[in-house]
């Protein structure tokens, strides 16, 4: 039996996968998330736990940054990704960036079940039919040599990095944070650092790089 914790910030969504997750896999605890933050916090409160199921666009993750952060931080955790995308090239990233599997959000419960057995397993898991193409396939280097430098930033440089992508200011994070704006100020300068940039708007294209588009079944879900 293992313990998951199900990272999704959108209930129906977060409640349908455990569903069909109870039915076809054994758990013995299913812990629930909706933010990086507080998978995050949950990652810390549950060191024990055995499997990670990520969505890439909850609060807070910045598309593929958030798993490259959580792939430094807990090296041997497994991470599945679930996602609403069947993008190969999304696939291709996601499985370069560390994640130990790929399940879109439509597969049978049956599928899923059968990937979370693999990953536990230790093998790698990605939909059969497109499993030639994501794994025959080199990962642009440039991405690899970005995801590594974001990598080597600590978890309150990967705020500040979030935030300045969302176009905040210093006063702005440093109140968030509950931190000095000279501390913001001390993070920024490391980001620039281990990025190799020189100014604000580098750090934003470099991390659009490593970012997603909405995706539109959140968007209907909204509606």
């Amino acid at each position: 039996m293992a313990k998951l914790i199900v990272a999704d910030d959108h209930p129906l969504f977060r409640n349908a996968l455990i569903h069909a997750i109870s039915n076809t896999f054994v758990t013995k605890a299913t812990i629930e998330t909706d933010s990086f933050e507080a998978t995050c916090e949950a990652l810390q409160q549950h060191p024990d736990a055995d499997l990670l199921l990520l969505d890439l666009h909850m609060p807070g993750n910045c598309g593929f940054l958030g798993l490259i952060q959580l792939r430094k931080q807990y090296p041997t955790l497994p991470i599945v990704v679930i996602s609403a995308s069947d993008d190969v090239d999304v696939i291709k990233r996601v499985m370069a960036f560390g994640a130990s599997a790929f399940i879109p959000k439509s597969s049978h419960p049956a599928e899923i079940g059968k990937a979370l057995s693999a990953v536990i397993d230790g093998e790698l898991w990605v939909p059969p039919a497109i499993r030639s193409q994501v794994m025959n396939q080199q990962q642009h280097q440039p991405d690899l040599d970005l995801a590594a430098k974001v990598a080597e930033l600590t978890p309150q440089q990967y705020k500040v990095l979030f935030y300045l992508t969302e176009g905040w200011l210093n006063k702005q994070i440093a109140y968030d944070l509950h931190i000095s704006e000279a501390t913001v100020k001390a993070h920024i300068t490391a980001i620039f650092r281990k990025l190799g940039v020189t100014n604000r708007t580098q750090v934003v294209i470099q991390a659009q790089r490593l970012q997603l588009e909405a995706p539109a079944d959140k968007t209907l879900v909204a509606q």
